[in-house]
């Protein structure tokens, strides 16, 4: 009985599994600015690196590996009806929690860049006399109002499934609402990349060419980004609910998924009422 567990508590095993997320964070950092500026600057002069592309991608790989092996450990942790007791489900809703406010300031900082450069263009260099382009607006009530209706309708299906999840204890709802989520997610992906394709092809855009297309680009890739990463989120989700996992009460992978499609969605809705309507 000395040994008994007497708090909520769930004491982790020993994982090796931060020790290689730190290493494969740091690989792509460095093979990501390597990649982009060629080299390092020191106090002892330029130091080129050309195996940049390389140490990024050997990065990114040992990210996904270990994203897939710790994620799976946490699973069958909660599957076990035993680990994630009531005490830990509030850590994981915190840590979630935290994880988007900082994704949100992510975001601020795109938001930042082309407010800015819309309302204050400044000189690039000293001297010099910023000429602003042509810049062919974007008909926000074409393709990114259609793209909007999607998204929404997409986060209304999360959210059935999640309703028939934790009120009804209803499966065969919640594998309809994910199926459904998942494919307007995917059919969101597939029209932004049409827009870009038109965009580029025919109205003349390109992503070095101005700040204020950088900023659109980066904005809106980086959203289309996150589309993408929160339906593999919610596929997982799908093919555990399909197994059998998540009930009423112990389904914090679910929410998490659902928390961070909702998130998406606000920030798209952003971005089309800012970027699409209010920059033309």
């Amino acid at each position: 009985m000395a040994h008994a567990k007497n708090h909520d508590f769930h004491i982790l095993p020993p994982s090796v599994f931060p020790l290689y997320g730190a290493i494969s964070a740091f690989l792509m950092l460095f093979g990501a600015v390597a990649w982009i500026s060629g080299g390092f600057t020191t106090f002892f002069g330029t130091v080129d690196l050309p195996g940049g592309p390389w140490l990024f991608l050997i990065g990114f790989v040992g990210v996904l590996y270990v994203m897939f092996g710790w994620w799976k450990d946490v699973v069958a942790e909660g599957n076990g009806g035993v680990d994630h007791t009531p005490v830990v489900r509030i850590g994981l809703r915190y840590g979630f929690i935290l994880f988007i406010l900082s994704e949100i300031m992510f975001f601020v900082a795109w938001f930042w860049a082309f407010f800015k450069q819309a309302l204050y263009s400044m000189d690039t260099f000293p001297g010099t006399v910023y000429v602003p382009p042509e810049i062919h607006a974007v008909d926000a009530f074409n393709l990114p109002l259609i793209n909007t209706l999607v998204l929404l309708l997409s986060g209304c299906a999360i959210t059935w499934a999640h309703h028939a999840l934790v009120h009804e204890n209803n499966r065969r709802d919640l594998i309809a609402g994910l199926s459904i989520g998942i494919l307007l997610g995917l059919f969101f992906t597939g029209l932004q990349a049409y827009e870009y394709w038109e965009l580029i092809t025919f109205e003349g855009w390109s992503f070095g060419g101005d700040v204020f297309y950088g900023a659109f680009f980066m904005a809106t890739g980086f959203h289309g980004a996150h589309v993408i990463i929160g339906t593999i989120f919610l596929t997982v989700c799908l093919f555990r609910a399909l197994r059998g996992d998540f009930t009423p009460k112990q389904h914090a992978g679910f929410e998490a998924a659902a928390w961070y499609w909702h998130f998406v969605d606000v920030v798209w809705l952003f971005l089309f009422f800012a970027v699409y309507i209010w920059g033309q």
